[in-house]
């Protein structure tokens, strides 16, 4: 396998990507004052249930994607440190607006913590367009949309 495939993962990554995630979203936890919410989730679960795909050997960096019925909405998206700046997540953003296309569906919607303030710079740049700001208990969010051309 090279760095540059991106699979569907499987019950032997749920560690990694769990390792992953933490990496990737632990500098925020001072930062927004709550625990971000990719750190939470069932990683075991959302494998099992084919929503996480993977790159890297070992993994590097993964999307956590739901199929909705008018879109694709990306749960998560995390890149470890030290693979950042490297391209792993544009790749992984092409992949899922490929994996959109592919299954019918004309958008892809996330959403990330207002104080995040990082990503709000790099979704624009891959097409992402601001729909709503709005607050879900601990956690103040900004809703993204790209529709599928």
């Amino acid at each position: 396998m090279t760095n540059e495939e991106i699979r569907l993962a499987g019950p032997a990554d749920v560690p990694r990507v769990k390792s992953v995630t933490d990496a990737a979203y632990h500098h925020y936890i001072e930062r927004i004052g709550v625990v971000p919410q990719p750190m939470e989730r069932d990683h075991a679960a959302a494998v099992a249930a084919g929503q996480v795909y993977v790159t890297g050997d070992p993994v590097t960096g993964l999307v956590v994607v739901e199929e909705r019925a008018d879109h694709l909405y990306l749960d998560n998206i995390a890149v470890h440190p030290d693979a950042q700046g490297t391209g792993v997540g544009g790749r992984l953003l092409r992949f899922v607006d490929a994996h959109a296309r592919a299954l019918g569906l004309p958008e892809v919607r996330l959403y990330t913590n207002a104080l995040m303030w990082e990503n709000q710079k790099i979704y624009p740049k891959y097409g992402y367009e601001v729909v709503e700001r709005r607050v879900d208990g601990p956690y103040d969010r900004v809703h993204y949309r790209k529709r599928l051309g």
